[in-house]
């Protein structure tokens, strides 16, 4: 069975909100608190978020982690995506080099900054495309 764009756009900001869900509640217990996880699952929701617009638009995109190229593709269609740009750039780090032992050790202060920011893509995407969770 084919998939409609629709269908697709919704199954794209469940996965994004499932890892939105799952980094904010990593903040919750202040005796185990894992910034690097916390971190990761904020960008792969942001990512999510922002595949899932691209589908809206009908903008076909390449497997990729880097969201500052998605937003310079969703910038095509919208310039006022390139405002996400920063917060983008921000975030991008925590998709691949935060999963292996010698790489970047987040702080708990950039845990809650990249749960901010995944809130902000999320939040702007779901207006975008009219939806609400």
């Amino acid at each position: 069975m084919t998939k409609t764009k629709s269908d697709l756009v919704q199954a794209w900001c469940e996965k994004g909100r499932r890892d939105f869900i799952t980094a904010k509640n990593g903040l919750l217990d202040a005796n185990e608190i894992f910034p690097d996880i916390i971190c990761f699952h904020a960008q792969q929701a942001a990512e999510k978020y922002l595949k899932a617009y691209l589908v809206f638009l009908e903008k076909e995109f390449p497997k990729t982690h880097a969201l500052e190229d998605l937003v310079l593709l969703t910038s095509v269609n919208d310039p006022v995506a390139n405002n996400l740009f920063a917060v983008a750039s921000d975030l991008s780090p925590y998709a691949v080099e935060i999963r292996y032992p010698d790489s970047l050790s987040p702080s708990i202060e950039d845990a809650r900054e990249a749960v901010y920011s995944a809130g902000a893509i999320r939040n702007w995407v779901l207006e975008k495309i009219g939806l609400t969770e």
